[in-house]
C-alpha cells in the first residue's frame, strides 16, 4: 500500500445559519470565496498532494496506457451529426492522434471531407485549451455559426464563418452559453441567446439571469441587432428574471416559435409568431402552452405544432393543434399513452417519428400525417437517439448504442423502409467486444418499490464476492441513464471489474412519476434506492463491501454523497465527480438560481427540509469510518461550483475515522467535463481506475 503522509489540513472556522429555527453549523463556508489566497493555497496543495499520491500508484501508468491504447483502436470517433436538406452533413470528428473534437463538412455532391473549424488554432493564440461547444449551419449550408470556448468553461463565443472561404464574416460575441442559433428562411440572419453583462457590483447569482434573444444579420455591427425576446423587449410573453427564452424557426415557413424555459425545469411554455412581424419589429405572440400543460418537447410541421406532454399521460403522450389558432382544449392527440415512454420526437418531411423505450429498449414510431402508424425494424436493440435532420428532408438520422457496442448511425429512408449505416464512423477493434454480457435485474427499495439495475461483466465471471464492482448512478431532472459503450471501458472489464448501473428514482426511465419520486421532497429515494442496489450486488456476490466502489457525477453528486452518509459500511471506495455536495447552499451560486425547480430553495421551510435532506456536507459525523474517496473537480466548472468538492473534502479529512485515503483532485484547466481533452479525459479515468484498485488491494491484479 502507497503511504500518505504530510496532506494539508485545512483551519476550521465555523459559521452558524438558523433556517426556521435549525442551525445549521458550517465548518467551512471561507472555502466559497475561492478568491481568497488562503483558500487557493490550500486547493493547490490539496491537487499536488493527490497528483503525487496518484502517480505512486502501482498500476496507475499501466492503466493509462492501456486506455490510451483502446482509445486509439478506432481510428477516428464521430459525434454530433447533423444533416441538411441538401445532403451535407456536419459534423465533430477526433481522430486517434488528435486532443480535441474539430468540425467537419462531408459534400453530398462528391463525398469528400472538409475541415471547417480546428480549436487549437485559439490554443495557439490563446495558449489555452478550447473546444467547439455548439454549432448551427445555415439552412443552405453556406453560413456556420459555430461557439468556442477556453478550458472546459463553457463561457462561450460566438463565431460566423463562410464555409466556401473558411473565414470569419463578423466578429465574435461574447456572453454565450452552448446552445443552437436559429437561422431564418433568408439564410442572411438569425437569432441568438445572449446573457446580460454583469457589471460590477452586481451579485454573482445574477449571471443567469434576464438572458434575451437578439437577431442579428451578417455584415451588421452587433450594436445594431434587435432585441427580440425577454423582459425588456416582449410585453406579451412572461419572461421572469430567471428564464431563459429562446426562438425556433423553420427553413420554409414564416412561422417562429418561443420556447420559455424555466432554469432546470423540464416543462416549458411555447409561443408563437411569424418572421414578417418579427422584422417589423411588431412581434403578436400567442399562447400555444404553459407549464401548466406540461409539454417537454414540439416539433413543426406546415400549420401543425406537435407537442410531447405528460399531462394525464405518466407515460407522455404526443398532441397537435393548428400554429395559426392553438387551442390545447381541442388538440387532437397523435398517441396516446400506453405502457412504453415516449422519449422524443421529430417532425420530418414524410411523418412524424417518435422514439418509445420498453423495458428500457429504444424503439421508433413512424406516423405518417394521416395518422397512420409504424413500427420500424431497427438494426438491432439498444439505444435510440434522433441525429439532427433537417426538417425538409424525408426520414430520420439515428445513433444506436448498448452497454457493449458503441455508437452506430443510420439514415432511414421510408421508400425502401430500411436503415442504412451513414458511413462516417470508422469501426475499431474494441468496439463491440463479443465476451462481454449484460443483465437486466429489478432490485427492491426500502419502500418495495422495484429498482432497474443493469449489470456488466466479461462472460465466465465467477460470483464468489471477490470481484471488483463500480456501482454508479444520477437520478435527477427526469435523465434516464440510457446504455452507452466506449472502449476505454474495456480496461475496466479485462481486470475482472463488474460495472453496475443503478437506474434510481429521480431519472426518466419509468416515466413521469419516476422522476417525480426523486424529486425535491421524495429526494431520498434516489440515493435509498442506490443503496438498495448495492446491497443486492453484494447478497448476490458480484462483489463485497471490500471491493464496492460508488460513483456520482455533477447532480449525481448526492446519490453518492448521502449514499455514503448513510451507509458507509457498504462501500470500500466513493467517487464524487463535479459533485452537488452541499446542497443547502446551491442557490447562492451562479447557476443555483437556474437549480430550483429541481432542488427546491431555503426561502421556504418544505425547501430547507428537502435539501438539508441532500446535503452531504452537513450529514458527515465526525468519528465515523468513511470509505477512501477520490473526490474529483475542474476549477473552471460553471454549473457546481468547485468550493463545494472543496468543502466536502475538507469536511471528511477531518471526520473520518477509518485512516482511508480522501484525496481531492482538481483540474485548473478543465470545468464540468464539457471540452475537456482526450488527454484529460484519459488522465482522469486511469486515476480513478488505479485508485480503486489500490483500495481493493489488487494493484498488481
Amino acid at each position: 500500500m502507497t503511504e500518505i503522509n504530510n496532506q494539508p489540513i485545512a483551519p476550521i472556522q465555523p459559521v452558524i445559519d438558523n433556517y426556521f429555527g435549525t442551525d445549521v453549523v458550517d465548518n467551512y463556508r471561507y472555502m466559497e470565496d475561492f478568491n481568497d489566497p488562503t483558500v487557493q493555497e490550500w486547493v493547490k496543495a490539496q491537487a499536488d498532494y493527490t497528483i503525487e499520491t496518484l502517480s505512486q500508484l502501482p498500476g496507475r501508468k499501466a492503466f493509462f496506457d492501456r486506455l490510451k491504447e483502446l482509445d486509439d483502436s478506432v481510428p477516428a470517433k464521430v459525434s454530433s451529426i447533423m444533416q441538411l436538406a441538401n445532403g451535407n452533413i456536419f459534423y465533430y470528428k477526433q481522430a486517434a492522434q488528435d486532443d480535441v473534437e474539430k468540425l467537419f463538412m462531408r459534400s453530398s455532391i462528391d463525398g469528400l471531407e472538409m475541415l471547417l473549424v480546428d480549436p487549437d488554432r485559439f490554443r495557439q493564440e490563446t495558449g489555452k485549451t478550447h473546444a467547439i461547444n455548439e454549432f448551427t449551419p445555415s439552412w443552405d449550408g453556406k453560413y456556420l455559426v459555430y461557439m468556442v470556448s477556453a478550458s472546459g468553461s463553457e463561457d462561450a463565443s460566438l463565431h460566423v464563418m463562410s464555409t466556401e472561404t473558411l473565414q470569419d464574416v463578423d466578429r465574435p460575441i461574447s456572453r454565450m452559453v452552448p446552445q443552437p442559433v436559429a437561422w431564418l428562411p433568408d439564410n442572411q440572419s438569425f437569432f441568438y441567446h445572449r446573457l446580460q453583462e454583469v457589471k460590477e457590483g452586481m451579485a454573482a447569482t445574477e449571471k443567469y439571469l434576464h438572458s434575451q434573444v437578439y437577431w442579428h444579420k451578417l455584415g451588421t455591427d452587433l450594436e445594431q441587432d434587435k432585441l427580440s425576446l425577454g423582459s425588456q423587449a416582449t410585453p406579451s410573453v412572461n419572461v421572469p428574471p430567471m428564464t431563459w427564452p429562446f426562438i425556433f424557426t423553420l427553413p420554409n415557413s414564416n412561422y417562429t416559435i418561443a420556447l420559455i424555459g424555466y432554469g432546470t425545469q423540464t416543462e416549458i411554455d411555447l409561443y408563437v409568431s411569424t418572421v414578417d412581424l418579427l422584422s417589423q419589429n411588431t412581434p403578436e405572440w400567442t399562447k400555444i402552452c404553459d407549464v401548466v400543460d406540461k409539454v417537454i418537447h414540439f416539433s413543426v410541421h406546415g400549420e401543425d405544432i406537435y407537442l410531447l406532454t405528460s399531462k394525464n399521460a405518466a407515460h407522455f403522450k404526443i398532441i397537435k393543434t393548428l400554429l395559426v389558432k392553438p387551442d390545447l382544449a381541442t388538440a387532437q392527440t397523435v398517441l396516446a399513452e400506453s405502457d412504453s415512454i415516449v422519449r422524443d420526437i421529430f417532425a420530418a418531411n414524410d411523418a412524424l417519428y417518435a422514439i418509445v423505450t420498453e423495458n428500457g429498449i429504444g424503439k421508433v414510431i413512424r406516423i405518417t400525417y394521416d395518422g397512420k402508424i409504424q413500427h420500424l425494424k431497427l438494426p438491432s436493440d439498444g439505444t435510440v437517439n434522433f441525429l439532427k435532420n433537417d426538417p425538409l428532408a424525408d426520414g430520420i438520422l439515428i445513433s444506436l448504442t448498448t452497454w457493449t457496442k458503441c455508437d452506430r448511425y443510420y439514415e432511414y429512408n421510408p421508400n425502401t423502409d430500411l436503415f442504412t449505416k451513414l458511413g462516417l464512423q470508422p469501426e475499431g477493434k474494441y468496439d463491440a467486444p463479443s465476451d462481454l454480457v449484460a443483465t437486466e435485474v429489478t432490485v427492491k427499495s426500502h419502500d418495495g418499490m422495484m429498482i432497474p439495475l443493469s449489470i456488466i461483466h466479461k462472460e465466465g465471471t465467477i460470483l464468489d464476492g471477490s470481484n471488483p464492482c463500480l456501482l454508479i448512478g444520477y437520478g435527477a431532472y427526469g435523465l434516464s441513464f440510457d446504455p452507452f459503450y466506449r472502449q476505454t471501458q474495456y480496461a475496466w472489464y479485462e481486470r475482472g471489474g463488474i460495472f453496475a448501473i443503478a437506474h434510481v428514482r429521480g431519472g426518466g426511465e419509468n416515466g413521469e412519476e419516476w422522476y417525480r419520486a426523486g424529486f425535491q421532497q421524495t429526494k431520498p429515494n434516489t440515493w435509498k434506492d442506490f443503496i438498495a442496489c448495492a446491497e443486492y450486488l453484494i447478497e448476490e456476490k458480484y462483489t463485497s463491501p471490500a471491493k464496492l466502489a460508488g460513483q456520482g457525477a455533477s447532480a449525481g453528486g448526492i446519490l453518492i454523497g448521502r449514499a455514503i452518509t448513510e451507509r458507509p459500511d457498504l462501500f470500500a471506495v466513493a467517487i464524487p465527480r463535479v459533485g452537488c455536495l452541499n446542497q443547502v447552499r446551491l442557490e447562492t451560486t451562479p447557476n443555483g438560481v437556474n437549480n430550483t425547480p429541481e432542488f427546491g430553495s431555503c426561502e421556504t421551510e418544505a425547501g430547507f427540509d428537502a435539501l438539508y435532506a441532500m446535503d452531504s456536507f452537513l450529514h458527515v459525523r465526525d468519528g465515523v469510518n468513511y470509505p477512501a474517496m477520490l473526490i474529483t473537480h475542474g476549477m473552471t466548472d460553471p454549473r457546481v461550483e468547485p468550493w463545494q468538492s472543496a468543502k466536502f473534502a475538507a469536511r471528511v479529512q477531518a471526520a473520518s475515522a477509518s485512516g482511508k485515503p480522501v484525496l481531492l483532485r482538481m483540474d485548473y484547466e478543465a470545468g464540468h467535463g464539457i471540452g475537456s481533452t482526450k488527454t484529460q479525459i484519459i488522465q482522469e479515468r486511469a486515476d480513478i481506475f488505479a485508485f480503486m484498485m489500490w483500495q481493493f488491494e489488487l494493484d498488481n491484479c
